[in-house]
């Protein structure tokens, strides 16, 4: 199987541009869901839906990411696992993930986890907006067209 795009679906607010950049390409989707969540059958998607443990649907997904995917997570450590196995990593609000990056997005998590503990709290993130959607779209498509160029898909 070639590159496929494999999201992290349980709270993705970016599916349908996944799906449609995704068949404008020709690419396979797969998403990955807990039970929990209602996800639509579409053309060109596979549903995977996993039972609802803290980690399942991270686990899955770690177990069949392959060199080339792409991997839409929001998630600092499944972004981790991603690139450790070679795979593009993008959050929903079109951030790539690097080498050079998760350290430090990892680091801050830990250190904002620190201080909740301590009773620290702050604002949470930051509203999922319009500009995020067209960001993640314009990344998504920027690598699909590089893939294609370079006759990966």
């Amino acid at each position: 199987m070639g590159v496929k795009i494999i999201v992290d679906a349980d709270a993705c607010p970016v599916k349908n541009e996944i799906t449609d950049a995704a068949v404008r390409f020709g690419v396979p989707v797969v998403m990955v869901a807990s039970y929990d969540h209602r996800l639509e059958a579409r053309e060109g998607v596979t549903i995977v839906q996993v039972d609802r443990s803290d980690q399942s649907v991270d686990l899955y997904i770690a177990n069949r990411i392959s060199a080339g995917d792409i991997l839409v997570t929001q998630d600092f450590g499944l972004a981790t696992i991603g690139l450790a196995k070679k795979a593009i990593a993008l959050s929903n609000r079109g951030q790539t993930y690097t080498d050079r990056t998760i350290d430090f997005l990892l680091e801050n998590r830990h250190e904002s986890a620190r201080q909740r503990r301590g009773g620290k709290y702050g604002k949470g993130p930051k509203p999922f907006t319009e500009q995020d959607r067209q960001s993640f779209l314009q990344t998504l498509t920027k690598v699909l067209a590089r893939l294609q160029d370079n006759g990966t898909i």
